[in-house]
Order: structure tokens, then C-alpha cells, then sequence
């Protein structure tokens, strides 16, 4: 069976079209080459086939440690029990904390060889504690990633609050903050960056 033939004056357009399309293709390719790691794999290394981890909620006086990593998956269970002690210590609301914030708290403990509890300044924040906050200070984003589960505020009494800093900033797996006169440093889970 003869396959019909292209109009001879559509073969320059045809040829024009594949060459845009094979030079698109390739700087995608070359973007995509040139772009670091994603900063889940920058940590990835550091992943225990369990993770645990401990917190003591500064505000509340609560303590938790837990498995929240176990066989290739997230406990659902342990999730709920972090969600609920990085709850939002004014208003009481509960959101899902993000699990790549874990573990970027989980690496961090391997990192600084210690099974000690993060104390908590601030987990999950609602959009009406960050407005009070705001009012205090010109430091607090009105678009916080608190207000979405992706950031926390830490301290570990027996690290530093600069060596807990430093650590941070060596895993290059977000945001980190640091607030010495306050004693915390700011974990989230967004583009790498750096402040105090």
C-alpha cells in the first residue's frame, strides 16, 4: 500500500517544525542536567530504615517520642501524634505536618549524632496566630510556611543554637533562620536560603 506523500511546499514547514522541536528538546534536556539535586536527595543519605524522632513543646510541656517511619512507609498513627504536638499552641488547630520537614529533622539528628528532644518554639501556626505575631514583629512572613505545616522553630539544649544552625545549613534541604538572641533556629521546607 503506498503511503501518501507530503505537499512538497508543507516539507520545508515540516522540517522547520522538527528542528524547533529537537533544539526545545534539547535545552530542556540541558536544564534539566545543570539543575542540583533535589534537596530530598541531597538528606536521602542520611535515612535510617526507621526514623524516630522526640520533641518537648515549649508551651505546653508535652513530650512525644516516636517511630514515624517504619518498613518503607509513614505511620499513620505517629504522624496524627506529631500533628497533634506541633499543634498550634494559642488557638489549639491541627494541621498535618509536612513529612519532608521530618525528615529534615530526622537527618539533622543523625547529623549531630543525638536522639535528644527538639524543643518546640513553633510547629503548625494558624493564620490568626500569625497575625498576632506579625503585629510583634516584622521578622514573621505573612505567608509563613507555619501556616501550612512546612516550617518549625527548634532548639536543642545540649547542642548550640550555632552548631544546630551550621548542621542545618550542611544538609542544604531548605530554609533555615536563625535567631540567636532568641535561642532557636527556623527549619522549613522551601527553597534553600539563609537569614537571621
Amino acid at each position: 500500500m503506498n503511503m501518501p506523500t507530503a505537499h512538497p511546499k508543507y516539507a520545508e514547514y515540516d522540517q522547520a517544525v522538527n528542528r524547533r522541536l529537537f533544539l526545545k528538546l534539547g535545552a530542556l534536556a540541558t536544564a534539566a542536567a545543570l539543575t542540583p539535586t533535589p534537596v530530598f536527595g541531597a538528606i536521602e543519605r542520611l535515612f535510617q530504615p526507621e526514623r524516630n524522632l522526640s520533641f518537648f513543646n515549649t508551651h505546653t510541656g508535652e513530650s512525644l517520642s516516636s517511630c514515624y517511619f517504619r518498613s518503607g512507609r509513614y505511620n499513620p498513627t505517629a504522624l496524627k501524634d506529631i500533628n497533634y504536638i506541633l499543634r498550634d499552641h494559642r488557638t489549639g488547630g491541627i494541621k498535618a505536618i509536612e513529612t519532608h520537614l521530618l525528615d529534615i529533622l530526622h537527618a539533622l539528628s543523625i547529623e549531630l549524632k543525638t536522639d535528644a528532644p527538639f524543643h518546640v518554639i513553633s510547629g503548625y501556626r494558624s493564620s490568626k496566630s500569625n497575625t498576632i505575631l506579625r503585629r510583634k514583629s516584622k521578622k514573621v512572613a505573612s505567608r509563613s510556611l507555619h501556616m501550612q505545616g512546612k516550617a518549625i522553630d527548634i532548639r536543642l539544649p545540649e547542642c548550640s543554637t550555632a552548631v544546630l544552625r551550621d548542621t542545618a545549613l550542611k544538609l542544604r534541604a531548605g530554609g533555615v533562620g536563625y535567631y540567636p538572641r532568641s535561642d532557636f533556629i527556623h527549619i522549613d521546607t522551601g527553597r534553600v536560603r539563609y537569614w537571621q
